[in-house]
């Protein structure tokens, strides 16, 4: 309400002048100005059709004010108007214009420089527009300005520094648009009665002007959803009207100020999560009793929840989830029974639910997700009627589910995934009075028993029914088809038994169906088209047999098919092979035979296809080099024949052929060599013969992927003899006088290379043709699974820091080990180097370079998730303290190791690749002591057949000289 009537004061002392008068204004530059503003906006709806007329008098027109004499025109106003077009420029020639508003007008183009010479102009209102370009550094002349509103508009570039002249402004609204670079650091120097400042969702940068803190009447602070960094002003945590502070998804960092600078006597609401924040939540907020909302969520704070938030007598939002926080709920909190929202996920927490959280009648969102809460789910919660969401994902709560929950009647969602809950499932007789809700959540527990029939009792607005991952026995109920709102329906990982309910295919609104990695068995209903929205169908694993419906391919909306690891024959339907929605299609490990169609290039949205381990047979069709989105293709252990398709060369994204056990013949064709993402390629136990082609991913391919093809020539390296060539000998007294010998002694001496060389090969021959593939082995790895790694990036994690940033160890939820590169966003070069990294990583695949396991990154946070080394890096070695020793086999193996990953870098692929950074700090060790080059933030690349560069200055570690002792002391 302060906000609005400060908004209301100023709209009504920028009008008070400028009542409508009936007179001819006596300036005809008014007039011609108005009707060029006219001729220029496009006005479909006739809105300025009649009025504006060349003999009616300007003052009577709609939208245009005139002062008391009607002489001069001072407003002209058009807000929520639909026009069009551009604001025509003439407008800079109204010079006693006071007020200026075409907001919400759908106006586009540039805002007119001829602006900045309205001297009288107080309010310039033109934001929801679609305008562009640059603000005008003009408008910085407008001394009389009160108001300047250019928000939700396409502008770009800074803010004009001019806008420090702006003495009389109260409002400043500039927010989502696409402005970059710094606040200017004197905005705030002469503006003393600036009230409201919101310059929120743009691309600013760098540190927030302590000049803010001048402003003595500020009650509104939006910087929010910006790429601010460095800490914040204390000034802003001591100013006396300040109401609001929303400063969130920015990079700001450090503590903030505690009890001695904090008086903010008015703030009712305060936000700044996703930043780096650190350090204690601020006991200084204890004395800011007209608090509302507190919004912490994604930071670093640490120490315990405080319990003097109950003090406050306003708090209705509490939001301090992901962060470091730990201790015990504190019980004080049930003392805040105006509490609507309080989410503590992704902390430390641990102990129970304290039981006087009953008061919280209000409380309608409270998550706990995340965190190490024990003990049984209170019966209290059920009686907090006004609950819409419920969340305790990830704890270790054990029991039952209370059968009070049936009382929350404005129950909307409910997620109790990933506990220890157990029991069986007729408390959802209880959630059929939820009328309303959406979302059950069930996942990842040790719930037994059987699915309830009255489960179709269930609300008749539920989407997603989740429940996999248990100990569920028995058939699945017929009743789930009375759920015809449902979207979502997983019962995977279960210990279900009995056939697919043919009752399912009623369910039209069904999106994903999962029910794999169970014991159904009996055959695939013919029914299943009924499921006309269905986009992924999951029923591997299980007992299935007989063939797939024909009716499948009445599923237009499909995109997923998984039916691996099931009793299915007979031929796939050709009609499947016509869905071009379709993205992954695993129908491994069953009996299907035939023939593959030749049009199986139709499937162009396919990026995964296994159809492995079948009785497939007949050729690979030369269509499959049409599935330009292709990433995985496994076709191994079949009856396929004849040659490998030379079209295969087309598929330009794949990254893992596996073609093994099959009964192929003819040559390898060379255009795999040209498939830069390509992996792993698995060529093994066919007929394969003739010379192995050269270059990618030849390059570093293993015994292993070729095996059992008896033809095969030319791989020395891996024992596969060269190529024979017809030669005219002259003389048999030739042969045995000078080539025979010759041929002995290359034999010889291969075979001492082979010596020296093999060993390493041996235990890294396994390390490229991998059997899973690497878009399985890709982790989508979140940022909070990250900090939940590495415990909040914590220091006892810390494996090194670099002028780049730092290396933390950390362990996933699937309980892998991996090292994760953080980048220091406040580095530009840093920045960069992350984007050199990715480049490089994305398209180098070689044993002795380190692997990149994912990625995370956004505009806040940028990281790499890199396999673990544990032996650490080779300078720690070299210089050990602990007196660790690397003997000379050793030492001549990390040598070859890492001249075999430079050969690669600069022989291996299309794209040269200098490092420019190698040192034995770059050179990390794995469990068998295999060398992987590292850190590639430096590099660059060399493009095409541009194999040639000039340097002007030298990237890298600066006066670096490698220790001469590295290949000598044993």
């Amino acid at each position: 309400m302060a906000l609005l009537s400060i908004r209301m004061v100023v709209l009504l002392v920028s009008l008070m002048p400028c009542a409508v008068a009936q007179a001819v204004p006596s300036n005809t530059t008014d007039r011609a100005a108005l009707l060029a503003f006219k001729a220029q906006v496009k006005d479909p709806h006739g809105i300025l059709a009649g009025n504006w007329t060349a003999t009616a008098s300007p003052c009577s027109w709609i939208g245009v004010s005139c002062d008391r004499r009607g002489q001069r025109v001072t407003g002209l106003e058009f807000d929520s108007v639909p026009l069009h077009g551009s604001i025509a420029p003439q407008l800079g020639n109204l010079s006693f214009l006071s007020s200026l508003v075409l907001s919400n007008a759908s106006l586009e183009g540039p805002v007119p420089t001829q602006l900045g010479g309205l001297p009288w102009l107080q309010n310039l209102v033109l934001s929801y527009n679609s305008l562009s370009g640059t603000i005008p550094s003009t408008l910085g002349n407008l001394t009389r300005l009160q108001s300047l509103y250019l928000n939700s508009n396409n502008l770009f570039g800074g803010i004009p520094h001019e806008f420090q002249n702006l003495n009389s402004l109260q409002l400043l609204r500039l927010s989502n648009n696409d402005l970059s670079g710094p606040i200017p650091y004197g905005l705030f120097n002469n503006t003393p009665d600036l009230g409201i400042v919101r310059l929120g969702s743009n691309r600013l940068t760098g540190a927030i002007p302590g000049s803010i803190g001048s402003l003595s009447k500020l009650e509104l602070l939006v910087l929010e959803k910006n790429l601010l960094s460095g800490p914040m002003p204390p000034a802003i945590f001591n100013m006396s009207q300040l109401q609001v502070i929303a400063i969130g998804r920015n990079n700001l960092s450090g503590p903030i100020p505690g009890n001695e600078s904090f008086h903010l006597p008015m703030l009712e609401m305060i936000s700044l999560p996703e930043n780096q924040f650190d350090g204690p939540i601020p006991a200084g907020l204890s004395a800011c009793q007209n608090l509302d909302t507190l919004s912490l969520a994604v930071n670093n704070f640490t120490g315990s929840v405080p319990s003097w938030l109950a003090t406050m007598p306003s708090l209705t939002t509490i939001y301090l989830s992901t962060n470091g926080l730990t201790g015990k709920i504190p019980v004080e909190l049930g003392n805040c029974t105006g509490l609507l929202g309080l989410d503590l996920s992704e902390n430390k927490l641990e102990g129970a639910i304290p039981p006087e959280f009953g008061q919280l009648r209000n409380l309608r969102f409270i998550s706990f997700a995340n965190n190490r809460i024990t003990g049984p789910i209170p019966e209290f919660i059920g009686y907090l009627s006004n609950l819409t969401t419920i969340d305790f994902v990830g704890n270790g709560f054990t029991g039952s589910v209370p059968t009070s929950f049936g009382n929350l009647l404005n129950l909307f969602r409910i997620w109790l995934d990933g506990n220890q809950l157990s029991g069986n499932l007729h408390f959802l007789s209880a959630f059929s009075k939820c009328r309303s809700l959406d979302t059950i959540g069930l996942s990842s527990n040790a719930f037994t028993g059987r699915l309830p029939p009255f489960i179709g009792n269930l609300s008749a607005v539920l989407q997603t029914f989740r429940v996999d991952n248990n100990r569920i026995t028995g058939s699945i109920p017929s009743t789930f088809a009375n759920l015809t709102n449902l979207l979502i329906l997983s019962l995977s990982g279960n210990q279900l038994n009995g056939t697919i309910p043919t009752s399912i295919a009623a369910m039209s609104n069904l999106q994903e169906l999962d029910l794999s990695h169970n014991s159904l068995s009996g055959t695939i209903p013919t029914e299943i088209n009924g499921l006309i929205s269905l986009a992924e169908l999951h029923l591997d694993s299980n007992r299935l047999i007989g063939s797939i419906p024909s009716s499948v391919s009445s599923l237009s909306q499909i995109q997923i098919i998984t039916l691996s690891n099931n009793l299915l024959s007979s031929a796939i339907p050709t009609s499947l092979w016509q869905n071009q929605k379709l993205t992954k299609l695993d129908l491994s490990q069953n009996s299907f035979s035939g023939s593959l169609p030749v049009d199986v290039g139709k499937l162009s949205a396919i990026t995964m296809m296994d159809l492995s381990s079948n009785q497939l047979s007949g050729g690979i069709p030369g269509s499959f080099g049409d599935l330009q989105m292709m990433i995985y293709l496994n076709l191994s252990s079949n009856l396929l024949q004849g040659s490998i398709p030379d079209s295969l060369g087309k598929l330009l994204s794949i990254e893992e052929l596996d073609f093994s056990s099959n009964a192929l013949s003819g040559a390898i064709p060379e255009s795999l060599a040209n498939l830069t993402y390509l992996t792993n390629l698995n060529l093994s136990f066919n007929g394969l013969g003739g010379q192995i082609p050269e270059g990618g991913v030849f390059s570093n391919i293993t015994l292993k992927s070729l095996m059992g093809n008896g033809a095969l020539c030319e791989l020395p390296r891996e024992g596969i003899a060269p190529c024979q060539k017809i030669k005219h000998s002259r003389s048999k007294w030739l042969l045995l006088k000078v080539i025979l010998p010759a041929v002995v002694t290359l034999f010889i001496l291969s075979a001492c290379l082979y010596m020296l060389v093999g060993r390493k090969m041996n235990k890294q021959g396994n390390m490229v043709a991998s059997s899973e593939t690497d878009l399985l082995n890709y982790q989508f790895i979140s940022y909070h699974e990250l900090v939940r790694a590495t415990s909040n990036f914590s220091d006892d994690n810390l494996l090194g820091a670099g002028g780049f940033g730092k290396v933390f160890k950390g362990q996933l939820d699937d309980g892998s080990i991996i090292a994760i590169k953080v980048l220091n966003m406040q580095d530009e070069v840093a920045s960069n180097s992350f984007d050199t990294e990715c480049r490089v990583l994305r398209m180098a695949r070689h044993r002795n370079l380190v692997r990149i396991v994912s990625t995370c990154s956004n505009l806040d946070f940028k990281a790499l998730v890199l396999e673990y080394m544990p032996n650490g890096s080779l300078d720690d070695w070299l210089h050990s303290t602990e007196r660790r020793h690397i003997s000379f086999l050793q030492r001549v193996g990390i040598m070859l190791d890492v001249a075999m990953a430079l050969e690669y870098l600069h022989h291996g692929h299309f794209e040269v690749v200098l490092h420019f950074d190698l040192k034995p700090s770059n050179i990390l060790l794995d469990t068998e002591m295999i060398a992987h080059v590292a850190d590639f933030g430096v590099s660059k690349l060399l493009f095409g057949d541009d194999n040639s560069m000039v340097l002007t200055s030298m990237p890298g570690t600066v006066g670096y000289m490698a220790p001469g002792n590295f290949p000598c002391k044993v």
